[in-house]
């Protein structure tokens, strides 16, 4: 079996599971975002009581925050309301952070686990070892009175990862640069399994990008075998004890992929579709309204450290706006404590609460019809960031802060200074 397999397989309660195979399975931990209340009325109308354990569970009000409508306001009280009568430990509120961010920190996420939530983008937790998926309200209401959910076994695909990134290339370049050749399809109701001596070099912040944006590949779940750096990151949060799960020397994926990077060049997504990338060099030169930095993709501190490498002690374009929006408050502390923020804001930027901001067009940044964006998030489908009628075009946090500099798609590479490294 695959570690993800063997996974489930406990989490059911059974010795073994093949892909294919429907299985009920225990959930460890549960999360609800404010995009829905219809979790907790569905609760209601199942005959829900109390949920199934309280320490089990979490809630983050990360979409809204601070809340822009009277409607969304609302909901985050109904919410906040549910949890303390519940007994629920885990809110975090509108100070707190993007979901994916925030849980890790908080020592919630670990090796082996079953994480489920309200956020497509749960594939994020696979850089953990853990098995992240995203679920709708009806499915996260039956786990809030059962403890448990149904799977079906995802197939794995295998992507290895060889070569060397250069300087000027991110985990975000990476990403897409998959999306490009499988495609949004290419991994519908599957894992993928990402290894290789380039994953191995990089940071749990940069494994989190390539883990999130699986899920733009159609992916169900995530996995990276946890290793030194997983630990290391795990017990600065987390003082539970946790198996590490092996794959069978002699598990079939249901497909191999090998992409050897050491040549790629900084990677655009144009609008309006993630996998229609482009590198750098073929980019078309066209002009921004406004750049986004941030979100449970690019809004951690290294992707902060990034934009304060290239726009310190300059200034953002005069007709382009630079938002940037740190992943976590613990982000935006370090952030600050390093200088980063400070180096941005005398840049131009302007700063905004942590959470997911504009990224899904509810609020801090959307777009006017006609305006064109360059956005380190995940998403480019037309109205995702505001007007239907806008441009989004996807690049890494270090392409779009040159591109803040320039005023135009701007190959980072060009902008830094002598010596300077992303």
């Amino acid at each position: 079996m695959h570690a993800l397999e063997k996974i489930l397989a406990r989490a059911a309660g059974v010795k073994e599971v093949r892909a294919g195979e429907i299985v009920n399975a225990k959930v460890d931990l549960a999360e609800v975002n404010d995009l829905y209340l219809q979790v907790i009325k569905s609760f209601y109308e199942m005959g829900g009581k109390k949920v199934w354990d309280p320490n089990k569970v979490a809630f983050v009000l990360d979409h809204y925050a601070p809340a822009p409508t009277i409607k969304s306001a609302a909901n985050q009280k109904v919410m906040r309301e549910f949890v303390w009568e519940q007994g629920i430990p885990h809110l975090f509120d509108i100070n707190a952070g993007v979901c994916h961010q925030v849980m890790p920190e908080a020592g919630l996420v670990w090796p082996g686990m079953v994480l489920v939530a309200t956020d497509s983008h749960t594939t994020t937790h696979g850089a953990f070892g853990a098995f992240g998926t995203g679920v709708g309200a009806t499915d996260l209401a039956t786990i809030l009175i059962s403890g448990e959910l149904w799977f079906r076994v995802p197939e794995v695909i295998k992507v290895e990862l060889e070569g060397k990134m250069q300087p000027g290339t991110m985990a975000k370049d990476v990403v897409m640069h998959l999306l490009a050749h499988i495609g949004t399809d290419g991994a519908v109701y599957k894992a993928i399994e990402y290894t290789g001596p380039v994953v191995e070099a990089m940071s749990v912040a940069e494994r989190m990008v390539i883990c999130n944006m699986a899920v733009e590949m159609g992916a169900k779940t995530t996995y990276i075998h946890p290793d030194d750096t997983t630990l290391a990151y795990i017990r600065k949060y987390c003082d539970r004890d946790f198996d590490i799960l092996e794959t069978d020397p002699d598990y079939q994926y249901s497909a191999v992929y090998t992409f050897d990077i050491s040549q790629l060049e900084p990677q655009v997504a144009l609008p309006h579709s993630v996998d229609r990338v482009v590198p750098i060099s073929e980019a078309p030169e066209v002009e921004v309204d406004q750049v986004f930095i941030g979100t449970c993709t690019g809004g951690r501190v290294e992707d902060i450290a990034a934009a304060a490498k290239i726009l310190a002690g300059k200034k953002v374009h005069p007709k382009t706006r630079l938002i940037v929006i740190p992943a976590s408050q613990e982000v935006l502390l370090e952030s600050m404590k390093l200088g980063y923020i400070q180096a941005l804001i005398e840049a131009g930027a302007t700063l905004s609460t942590p959470g997911c901001g504009p990224c899904l067009g509810a609020h801090e940044g959307v777009l006017a019809p006609g305006e064109v964006c360059v956005t380190a998030s995940n998403r480019n489908f037309p109205g995702r960031m505001g007007s239907t009628e806008a441009s989004i075009y996807l690049a890494s946090p270090a392409t779009a802060a040159a591109t803040a500099l320039t005023g135009k798609l701007t190959d980072p590479r060009t902008v830094w200074e002598e010596g300077g490294e992303v």
